[in-house]
């Protein structure tokens, strides 16, 4: 850079047609540009968390704070990663302070700050962000807080503990409450000690400060779900795989892992708690999802004592993140099913599978495509859970695909209309696992496992019968054993997930005399 011996400020028109100020730099004729423009920056803002909205990015090579104008600008190292942060935030608003900003192309091609005033602060905030985004920097940082650096012994990673988990708390959930205090880099979820645990690191030390005082001891649901918050021992996060465990935003090219992750089997304690999904079911104002990008997210009104709405931009369900500036639309309750295998699959072999999630109203295989089905359930709740649990898993040979259709019903056949049975409606079926408020199955929704759970067993009825009858219709079975307080019930362990998916499907409903019919779902439990 060379040092000019005089600057000048030139109209940069933003968005909504207003003259802001900025140092002139080399005036670019329009579109795209590696400086951004950052508007309704809260004026307690420090440096990093500015330089921290580019990070996940590529390099910031440049900052201009305008603090009386509430606004900044942001060089970055390429036009390419300006251009990705651009799309990125067109969808998912970023949030400093709590604050939404808002951040558009300049005029400008570079910024010359050389020799403006209190440029210091700024290229100590630049070096000190760079560095903990390449983790080099120690945590016996000498830089204090009010440099906008770390104050010692401070991570910008944060280990999180979420207590009374009485709903699934997705790395999506996490992603957007955590953004509302700066640039989220990474996440990585498992469980330990029975708790469901994250980390979570930030572009800058000071976004984790004050994401940790203002969401200690929140709870992210009405009374449920509370979050505690402290600072790691690590300074930075290895992510390996995109998927819904662990998450690098600023690494899209990285594999998901084996296929597609099912959810942790100890997410299992999320859905076993008493008192689950009694307000998100039928008619709850308190869980309503919505869709942005191509897959699904979650967005929650407003509830008094929970963390206010969330919108999620979901980058959750094929574990990639999806960067387009597509406008978020509302997430439906059809779901599109691809990659199913023709050969073996029908409505009502979906209607039985799908509904363990949910109410499944209508099924619809597609009669030019038959390896894609439309499958309409009950609510939107029930869809998302659903395809929380099923995308990815296989079944007959194939992995299969289940996302949000853009479709809002599924259409039954016209009279006449040739369809080969492909669309059914279910929708006033008996076999509906969740039409009774208050059902002890909303407290039994599990991922898929080898081991099902098997209930409404005739008094008479043996275990080599039940065994014959698993084995008989082509599945291993590895284990099995009756409820010691109640032989209406026992559990049996299959050869596979696989195997277990298609003999629920298969045994679910089988008449085993006296009036009885058998119940299957999945089991949390192993024998």
């Amino acid at each position: 850079m060379h040092i000019l011996t005089s600057f000048h400020f030139a109209p940069d028109t933003d968005s909504n047609g207003t003259d802001s100020k900025t140092y002139k730099g080399e005036r670019s004729p329009c579109g795209p540009s590696r400086v951004l423009h950052v508007r309704k920056v809260p004026i307690e803002v420090s440096e990093a968390e500015v330089i921290s909205l580019g990070v996940p990015f590529g390099k910031v090579t440049n900052l201009l704070m305008l603090k009386g104008k509430n606004q900044a600008f942001i060089e970055m190292a390429s036009e390419e990663a300006a251009i990705t942060m651009v799309n990125y935030y067109t969808t998912a608003t970023p949030h400093v302070r709590n604050q939404p900003v808002y951040i558009q192309y300049s005029n400008h091609r570079e910024l010359k700050t050389d020799n403006l005033l209190n440029q210091g602060r700024a290229q100590a905030a630049l070096q000190a962000v760079n560095a903990v985004h390449s983790g080099n920097m120690s945590l016996s940082g000498t830089a204090t807080a009010s440099d906008g650096g770390m104050m010692p012994g401070q991570s910008p990673v944060l280990r999180l503990i979420v207590e009374n988990l009485y709903y699934p708390v997705s790395l999506e959930v996490l992603h957007q409450i955590f953004s509302k205090f700066g640039t989220v880099l990474k996440i990585i979820t498992f469980t330990k000690n029975n708790q469901f645990q994250a980390l979570l690191q930030y572009a800058d030390p000071m976004n984790a400060h004050h994401a940790k005082v203002a969401l200690d001891g929140q709870n992210i649901y009405n009374g449920c779900c509370t979050l505690r918050v402290e600072f790691s021992k690590l300074t930075s996060l290895n992510v390996k795989y995109n998927n819904d465990k662990s998450r690098d935003f600023t690494r899209l090219d990285l594999p998901s892992g084996d296929g597609q992750p099912t959810l942790d089997p100890t997410m299992q304690t999320a859905f076993g708690a008493p008192g689950i999904i009694s307000s998100p079911y039928p008619g709850a104002a308190g869980f309503a999802p919505a869709i942005g990008f191509h897959q699904a997210g979650l967005s929650m009104q407003t509830m008094p004592g929970a963390l206010g709405p969330l919108t999620i931009p979901s980058s959750a369900m094929t574990g990639r993140m999806t960067i387009h500036g597509m406008a978020p639309t509302t997430i439906h309750s059809v779901l599109l099913v691809s990659n199913l295998n023709p050969d073996n699959i029908s409505p009502h072999g979906l209607f039985i599978l799908f509904g363990v999630y949910g109410d499944v109203h209508r099924v619809k295989i597609l009669f030019n495509k038959k390896e894609n089905a439309l499958i309409q359930m009950a609510d939107a709740t029930q869809a998302q859970l659903a395809m929380s649990h099923l995308n990815g898993q296989r079944l007959y040979g194939k992995v299969i695909r289940v996302t949000i259709s853009k479709h809002q019903t599924v259409q039954l056949p016209r009279e006449g209309q040739e369809d080969q049975g492909l669309t059914k409606d279910f929708s006033g079926s008996p076999l509906h696992r969740f039409k009774k408020p208050g059902s002890k199955n909303f407290q039994n929704i599990f991922p898929p496992s080898a081991t099902l759970h098997l209930s409404n067993i005739p008094p008479s009825t043996t275990d080599d019968f039940l065994k014959d009858l698993f084995a008989g219709s082509g599945y291993t079975v590895k284990a099995f054993k009756f409820f010691q307080k109640d032989r209406k019930m026992a559990l049996i362990q299959l050869g596979s997930v696989e195997e277990a998916i298609q003999a629920l499907i298969d045994l679910h409903n089988h008449d085993l005399g006296e009036n009885h019919h058998l119940r299957v779902s999945f089991s949390k439990s192993t024998i």
